[in-house]
C-alpha cells in the first residue's frame, strides 16, 4: 500500500501543467487532492477526471495573491477531510523581460505570485501542521533560482527568494515537519503565456519545444519526496532536461 494513500494534499496552481500532473499522479496513489487555481473550468475538468477514475479530489477557485483565498483553500481541505498532510506551493508565473524595458507591473506580479503566494501558503498551513504535529511543505522554485540569465533578473530573484524562504523554513521546522524545494528546469507547460515581451516569449517557446521535459517528470519528483517515511526529509530536488545547460 502506498504511503501516500489517504494523505490530504493541497496544491496551488493545480489546474494545468506541473500542478495538474502532480494532482493526477498523487490521486492515483490514493491521496485526497484539493486543488486551487484561478480558472474554474480547468479545476472542474481536473476534479471530474480524477473522480471518474476512482480518485478523491475537490477544488476551490484560488488567487494566490489574495491571502484569504489561500487560507480558504487550506480551510476547505481541513473541513473536507479533517486534516492537511501536504501543501504544494506550485503557483508561479514568469513574464520575463529586460530590466531596461521597465515592465514594473510584470515585476510586481511575479513578486505577488511567486513570493507572496508561497508565503501565504506557509502562513495558512503552518499553524495547522504545528497543531497536528506533522506536515510537509513542498515549494516549487526553479533552476532560475540557481542561475541568472538576461531577461530573467526579476524572475530569478523571486525563485531565489523561494529557495531562501524554504531553507529558512526547513531550519525552523523542527523534527516533526518536512520541507522540500523542487527546482524544475524547462518543462512543457504554458509558462510562456504570461510573458508580455514578444521576443522573450518566442525564445522561451522555441527552447521549450526543443528540449522541455514532461510535467510528469516534476510530478514524479514531488511524489518521491512525499512518499518517503516520516523521518526522511528530501530537502531539494533539481530536475532539468539533459539538454539544458
Amino acid at each position: 500500500m502506498s504511503i501516500i494513500k489517504d494523505k490530504v494534499i493541497v496544491i496551488t496552481g493545480g489546474s494545468s501543467g506541473m500542478g495538474k500532473a502532480t494532482a493526477t499522479l498523487l490521486a492515483e496513489r490514493g491521496a485526497h487532492i484539493v486543488v486551487g487555481a484561478r480558472r474554474k473550468q480547468n479545476l472542474e475538468e481536473l476534479v471530474t477526471s480524477i473522480t471518474s477514475n476512482g480518485g478523491s479530489a475537490s477544488y476551490q477557485v484560488t488567487d494566490v495573491t489574495n491571502r484569504s483565498d489561500v487560507e480558504n483553500l487550506v480551510k476547505h481541505a481541513v473541513n473536507s477531510y479533517g486534516k492537511v498532510d501536504v501543501i504544494i506551493n506550485n503557483a508561479g508565473i514568469g513574464p520575463i523581460s529586460l530590466l531596461d524595458d521597465l515592465r514594473v507591473g510584470d515585476w510586481e506580479q511575479m513578486i505577488d505570485v511567486n513570493v507572496k503566494g508561497v508565503l501565504y501558503g506557509i502562513a495558512a498551513a503552518l499553524p495547522i501542521f504545528r497543531k497536528q504535529g506533522s506536515g510537509h511543505f513542498v515549494n516549487v522554485a526553479s533552476t532560475a533560482g540557481l542561475k541568472v540569465t538576461p531577461k530573467q533578473s526579476v524572475y530569478a530573484g523571486t525563485k531565489s527568494a523561494v529557495r531562501a524562504i524554504t531553507e529558512g523554513l526547513r531550519q525552523e521546522a523542527g523534527d516533526k515537519l518536512r520541507v522540500t524545494i523542487i527546482s524544475p528546469g524547462f518543462v512543457d507547460t504554458n509558462f510562456a503565456d504570461s510573458i508580455t515581451d514578444m521576443e522573450a516569449k518566442a525564445q522561451i517557446i522555441s527552447t521549450r519545444d526543443k528540449i522541455a521535459i514532461s510535467p510528469d517528470a516534476i510530478a514524479n519528483a514531488i511524489t518521491f519526496a512525499i512518499e518517503q517515511p516520516s523521518d526522511v526529509d528530501v530537502n531539494e530536488v533539481i530536475i532539468r532536461p539533459t539538454a539544458q545547460s
